[in-house]
């Protein structure tokens, strides 16, 4: 069974008009590869802010929706959003291309200082617990940023080794949202960069799970925190998108007999 996923490696800014028409931009894109469903950054809808405008995002959603379910396009899409509990959740929001809502991820390894309390988004968004989804015939999983790599500069609690739970609760293909900072330095490209990548890989690897991950490309001329593609269970690369700009990518998954 062939899975043709497809991702985008797009700008995300606080102005939701914006993310909106890099959206339409990633939806296009999808739709020409044939592609089951489409990938797009952390916040990359709403904007990576627990203070958005969540009439514009619940509008701008609602659009992004409709607009798949017309072109028959499944989605796993990045995005801030205040849910019916009047918490916030940094989400991965699954649809199937009928548009069917499957539910969503909410990242669980939220960062924070490295103080007591901790402080930064582990105090401004809500969590849930890890779930799987059923798409089709295939079990997939969501992770958002440092859900993967447990970052130990900014992650207060111990790592729960995510990728590899979504791996025994049968997950087939995991859907990673990024949306890394970045500053084009040496450390960032010397460091981070490499810390991101190997995390990616072996934890691929480790959990015979295929990886699709997407960062945020804003600022437009300097790397990525992260790269984005599509990682195989062997932990390679089986496509890797350029590190800087815009950028999409489609590949087909091949499942076997599933």
């Amino acid at each position: 069974m062939k899975f043709r996923v497809a991702g985008a490696q797009i700008p995300v800014s606080r102005d939701v008009s914006e993310n909106l028409a890099a959206i339409h931009r990633a939806i296009d894109f999808a739709v020409s590869q044939k592609a089951d469903v489409l990938l797009t950054p952390e916040g990359s809808l709403s904007g990576y802010t627990h203070k958005m405008d969540v009439g514009a995002s619940a509008k701008a959603l609602e659009e992004v929706t409709a607009r798949a379910k017309k072109k028959g396009l499944g989605l796993a899409q990045g995005t801030c959003f205040v849910e019916a509990d009047e918490r916030c959740y940094n989400q991965v929001r699954f649809y199937e291309p009928d548009g069917t809502f499957l539910g969503f991820h909410s990242k669980t390894l939220t960062c924070g200082s490295m103080t007591d309390p901790p402080v930064g988004e582990i105090n401004h968004y809500a969590v849930k617990d890890l779930e799987t989804f059923q798409f089709g015939s295939v079990a997939i999983g969501g992770l958002i940023c440092n859900d993967l790599w447990a970052n130990p500069a900014c992650t207060p609690v111990p790592d729960p080794h995510l990728t590899q739970t979504l791996s025994e609760m049968g997950a087939q293909v995991i859907f990673h949202a990024v949306n890394g900072g970045r500053d084009g330095s040496p450390y960032a490209r010397e460091v981070i960069w490499p810390f991101h990548e190997s995390n990616l890989r072996i934890r691929a690897r480790a959990g015979k799970v295929w990886i699709v991950t997407v960062d945020n490309c804003h600022p437009l001329d300097i790397p990525c925190s992260a790269p984005s593609g599509v990682i195989s269970p062997e932990g390679v690369w089986a496509v890797k998108a350029d590190p800087v700009g815009e950028q999409f990518f489609s590949f087909p998954i091949d499942l076997g007999d599933s």
